[in-house]
């Protein structure tokens, strides 16, 4: 199972007595604690690559380019593209956190982000028991908020919220709902409700 919103997924591998990294407990690490930070920076030239940094912020909101947003563990340990998904892990070897992203642009350095291993594992349980993380109800769609009102207009189509991917297994999917479909809630205010999923309301 996967979860797109944390960019985390679950495999099964039919083996056993493999090696595996513990988990420590993401509420107990302090800001400026040593963690290094483990992954494949620029591909699998550099694979395996370790840095070090410490701990910076804890509890840090950031918003992506897609809208969404988590609250993560900040670190100036170098994260680079390729980092994504390796461990962040304390000086006794343990998992504090999966590396998730960096801010980047000119002037910006050491500012790279985990998500907390308490959540990490959290949704990795739910996607083991359940198939996706539980709690988090939703249709399956994005919506193409380039779709406006005149274009309907011009195209002699109705005017409704253009479907522009569905994802798999979803709700949406299991009711047959396809790219390019418009939703069109009966008596509803179509317009206000792109509107306010422009602007992020809902």
């Amino acid at each position: 199972g996967r979860d797109p919103k944390t960019d985390l997924a679950v495999i099964k591998i039919n083996a056993s007595e493999l090696p595996f990294a513990e988990f420590a407990d993401s509420d107990k690490i302090r800001v400026g604690e040593t963690v290094v930070a483990i992954g494949n920076p620029a591909g699998l030239e550099f694979m395996g690559s370790v840095t070090q940094g410490i701990i910076s912020g804890l509890n840090r909101t950031v918003k992506f380019d897609d809208g969404k947003s988590m609250k993560l563990i900040q670190t100036d340990a170098a994260i680079n593209p390729g980092n994504s998904g390796g461990a962040l892990l304390n000086l006794e070897g343990k998992v504090i956190g999966v590396n998730s992203s960096k801010l980047q642009g000119a002037g910006i350095e050491g500012l790279g982000f985990a998500i907390p291993s308490n959540k990490a594992k959290e949704i990795a349980d739910s996607i083991i028991s359940n198939g996706y993380v539980a709690g988090r109800p939703q249709i399956g769609v994005s919506i193409d908020t380039r779709f406006t009102k005149k274009m309907a207009t011009d195209n002699d189509v109705p005017f409704g919220l253009l479907v522009s991917d569905v994802s798999p297994l979803s709700g949406a999917y299991k009711a047959g709902i396809k790219q390019g479909d418009r939703l069109i809630p009966d008596g509803f205010d179509i317009s206000a409700a792109v509107e306010a999923y422009v602007q992020g309301k809902i």
